[in-house]
C-alpha cells in the first residue's frame, strides 16, 4: 500500500492553488446555507457580447423611416418589436428582457455609447473597452485596476481554455477562470473508493492544525489553510449537487455560465465580480431580421439574463446584483450587400438589477448625417463605468478612469 508521502505526491486539487483565490477557502467554509439571504455586499456581473453587436436591430427606432430605408431586408417589422417607450422597441428575440423592462423596471438602456475616434478593429476596440483607455499601450484592465484599489473577490466564468480578458489584468491576484463547480472538486489519484477514502484521510489528517501550541506560526498557518481548502472543496461540490434554480435556465452555454454565477452568489462564497462572454456577434453576412443568426444570439442573451435575474430575485438577492452588458462596437446603419452589417461605432449598453434605475437613458443616435455610415456616439462608455464603480462597487472611479468622466445616474 502506498505510504503517506506517496499519497500526497499523487494528489492534486484541480482548480485550487494557482487558480482559486484564498477567499474561497475562507468564505465557503462559513457560508450560509443555500437559499439563505445574502449579505448587503453588491455584486457586478459583466456580460461581454463579443464581435460587435448590432445595436440598431437590438433597440429599434421603429418610427424612423430612415431605419427601414437603410435596412430593406434586415429591418425588424414594427409589429414584431417589443415596445419599451420613447418610440423604441426591443428585437423580438429580447422578449424576456422586455418583460423585465416593462413589468419590473429592472433594465436600463443607455443609448449611443462609445468613445471618440472609434477604431473599426475588433482587437483595438475591445482593448479600449477593457482598459477604459484610448492610450496606445494598454496592459491593465478597468476591473483589474478596481480590484487593486479595493480588493473584491472575482471570477471569470468561461469555457475550457478560454483566455482571461484584458479587463481583469492588473488585479493584485490572478482572477481564476472557472468553467464549472467541478473545477473546485478535490481530485484524488486513486482508482478505488477505498483507496480514495484513505487518500482523503491522509490529506485532511495532514492538514489538521497541530495540537502543540509551540508549533511555529507558519506551519500552523499552512495547516489551517489546507484544512479550509479541503473543507471548502466539499462545500462547493455540495452547492453543485443541491442547487435548485427557482426558474428554469435555458440549455445554452451562456445560461449555464450565469447559473454558475447564481450558484456562487447564493452560496455566499464572497465573490463580488463575475465576467462572462457570449460570442458570435460579427454579423457581416446573413444577419437576419426578426429571425436568423442575430435573433438567435439576442434570444440567448435575453433569456439567460432574465433567468439569472428571476432566479436570484426569488432568492431575495435581486437588489445585490447588477448585470452590465457591452459590446466592443455597434454596426453601421445601412445593411451591406451580403445582408449583414459592417463594423460601426455607438451602440446601446444594458444594465439589469433590482437597484438599477430602469428606463431609457439618452436619445437614440440620429440616423442622418452619418460618418462613413456610422451612428455617432452620444455617451462615453467610461461614464457608465464610473457609475458602476462609484455607485455600485464603492471604488473611486477617478483612480481607475482618471478625471473627466462624471457617473451617469443609473442606480436608485
Amino acid at each position: 500500500m502506498p505510504d503517506r508521502r506517496d499519497f500526497l505526491r499523487r494528489s492534486t486539487l484541480l482548480g485550487f492553488g494557482a487558480s482559486v483565490p484564498g477567499f474561497v477557502g475562507r468564505s465557503a467554509l462559513h457560508a450560509q446555507p443555500t437559499g439563505a439571504g445574502g449579505s448587503a455586499d453588491t455584486v457586478l456581473v459583466v456580460v461581454q457580447l463579443t464581435g460587435g453587436n448590432d445595436g440598431l436591430n437590438t433597440v429599434v427606432p421603429y418610427r424612423n423611416a430612415d431605419y427601414y430605408r437603410l435596412r430593406p431586408t434586415i429591418g425588424v417589422p414594427r409589429e414584431q418589436l417589443k415596445p419599451i417607450g420613447n418610440d423604441l422597441g426591443f428585437h423580438p428575440g429580447m422578449d424576456m428582457l422586455a418583460r423585465l423592462f416593462n413589468d419590473r423596471g429592472a433594465v436600463a438602456v443607455v443609448q449611443g455609447v462609445g468613445y471618440p475616434n472609434p477604431s473599426q478593429s475588433h482587437f483595438r476596440s475591445m482593448d479600449v473597452w477593457h482598459a477604459a483607455s484610448t492610450a496606445e499601450s494598454l496592459s491593465e484592465g478597468w476591473i483589474g485596476k478596481a480590484l487593486k484599489a479595493r480588493p473584491l473577490p472575482a471570477f471569470h466564468l468561461t469555457r475550457p481554455n478560454e483566455a482571461a480578458p484584458l479587463a481583469l489584468a492588473g488585479a493584485p491576484v490572478r482572477v481564476p477562470s472557472v468553467a464549472s463547480l467541478d473545477d473546485f472538486r478535490l481530485r484524488l489519484a486513486s482508482a478505488s473508493g477505498a483507496d480514495q477514502a484513505a487518500q482523503r484521510g491522509v490529506m485532511t489528517g495532514t492538514a489538521q492544525p497541530p495540537a502543540d501550541p509551540r508549533t511555529p506560526g507558519l506551519l500552523d498557518f499552512v495547516a489551517r489553510t489546507q484544512l479550509n481548502t479541503y473543507s471548502s472543496s466539499d462545500r462547493l461540490a455540495a452547492v453543485g449537487r443541491t442547487y435548485e434554480p427557482r426558474v428554469p435556465y435555458p440549455e445554452t452555454a451562456f445560461a449555464t455560465k450565469l447559473k454558475l454565477a447564481a450558484q456562487l452568489i447564493d452560496a455566499g462564497v464572497g465573490a463580488r465580480v463575475f465576467y462572462v462572454s457570449l460570442d458570435g456577434f460579427d454579423t457581416h453576412a446573413g444577419q437576419g431580421g426578426a429571425v436568423g443568426q442575430h435573433a438567435t444570439l439576442l434570444k440567448q442573451f435575453a433569456d439567460g439574463v432574465s433567468a439569472f435575474y428571476r432566479d436570484l430575485s426569488e432568492r431575495g438577492q435581486k437588489d445585490r446584483v447588477c448585470v452590465l452588458t457591452f459590446s466592443e462596437f455597434g454596426r453601421r446603419a445601412h445593411e451591406n450587400g451580403s445582408r449583414g452589417t459592417d463594423h460601426g461605432s455607438g451602440a446601446p449598453v444594458f444594465l439589469v438589477g433590482g437597484k438599477v434605475k430602469g428606463g431609457v437613458v439618452g436619445e437614440h443616435p440620429p440616423i442622418v448625417n452619418l460618418t462613413d455610415g456610422n451612428l455617432p456616439h452620444a455617451t462615453d462608455f467610461r461614464r457608465v463605468y464610473a457609475a458602476v464603480l462609484d455607485r455600485w462597487l464603492g471604488v473611486d472611479s477617478r483612480v481607475v478612469l482618471g478625471d473627466g468622466f462624471p457617473p451617469l445616474e443609473l442606480f436608485s
